[in-house]
């Protein structure tokens, strides 16, 4: 049986065991949110031997070199030493430079990391406070915003949220891996009429995207719709009624829950040239996007960023 090494311990484990499930059986804390390759949090390093790695793109080619690897889509074949991710070690820290709340269950979370970081509009970043890391999207603007800026959903009870709500500023958290995710905007789709569908903190990335489209003088019509439980999560309304007084080609639409259902019987795509980009809830992203392929969205013209539920 392959033999599974950490620091000076080592175990016994069958072989094709999932690497993520082994590390936790054996006592070794390894972070998850997704289990699909998705969130980064369970990232380690394999320091001898080599694990079957069931989706090695989610990685790049110089992470690969470096032995990194996600836990949760690696399996035991052979003999393994790993390291697994230290947020003092490997980790950025950021000072916490900023905590309000947007809305009864939206926090708003300001970092000043220690070193400047390269970020686009919408990409994600793992956050980690003590040994509890999540992946959260950026509502930042790069090259303008002097701060990291986050939107975390506090609605429900989370590790990660409920060491947030204890956060105090001068705080230090750590930065773990930056990933691209979905979101972005292309200065090729300038004339293009662009839509952003928003459920809850979805909003969070798609204001940074819209604030980006904005600073590319972007020529084409913008929609940006917000779903969210009940009026008093609409959250961002003056910054947003600022933007759209400054550019009158930006609609703004607040939707409740309930309201959706409507809303999509009678949404229409005016151009087959729109972009989409859509961010949220799974079940609120999956219902905008079968919507706007039966209205006659090309599927390429769709960018979908569908939240996880684990907070």
């Amino acid at each position: 049986m392959p033999q599974l090494h950490v620091a000076d311990q080592h175990w016994s484990v069958a072989p094709n065991t999932n690497l993520l499930d082994a590390l936790n059986q054996v006592g070794v804390s390894v972070p998850y949110s997704c289990r699909a390759g998705s969130c980064h949090a369970c990232l380690v390093r394999c320091v001898r031997g080599e694990p079957a790695d069931l989706k090695p793109e989610a990685l790049s080619r110089d992470q690969h070199e470096q032995g990194w690897r996600l836990a949760c889509q690696c399996q035991i074949v052979e003999d393994l030493q790993i390291e697994a991710f230290d947020p003092l070690r490997d980790g950025v820290p950021a000072q916490v430079a900023g905590l309000d709340w947007l809305s009864p269950t939206v926090l708003r979370l300001r970092l000043t990391p220690q070193r400047a970081l390269r970020y686009r509009a919408g990409q994600h970043l793992v956050l980690w406070a003590g040994d509890v890391a999540r992946p959260y999207s950026l509502a930042s603007l790069p090259e303008e915003d002097r701060f990291l800026e986050f939107h975390l959903d506090c609605a429900h009870p989370g590790e990660f949220v409920d060491a947030a709500r204890q956060f105090k500023v001068g705080d230090v958290v750590r930065l773990g891996e930056l990933r691209g995710g979905a979101l972005r905007y292309d200065p090729d789709w300038q004339e293009q009429p662009l839509w952003l569908l928003a459920s809850g903190t979805g909003l969070g990335p798609l204001y940074g995207v819209l604030r980006e489209a904005l600073r590319q003088d972007h020529q084409g019509p913008i929609r940006l719709v917000h779903v969210a439980r009940d009026k008093a999560e609409h959250y961002l309304q003056s910054e947003l009624l600022a933007l759209s007084a400054a550019c009158p080609g930006l609609v703004i639409e607040y939707l409740e829950r309930p309201q959706l259902p409507d809303y999509l019987l009678q949404m229409g795509v005016v151009s087959r040239q729109t972009r989409a980009l859509v961010c949220g809830h799974p079940d609120t992203v999956d219902a905008f996007a079968k919507r706007l392929f039966l209205a006659g969205l090309p599927r390429n013209q769709l960018l979908a960023d569908a939240f996880l539920t684990r907070s």
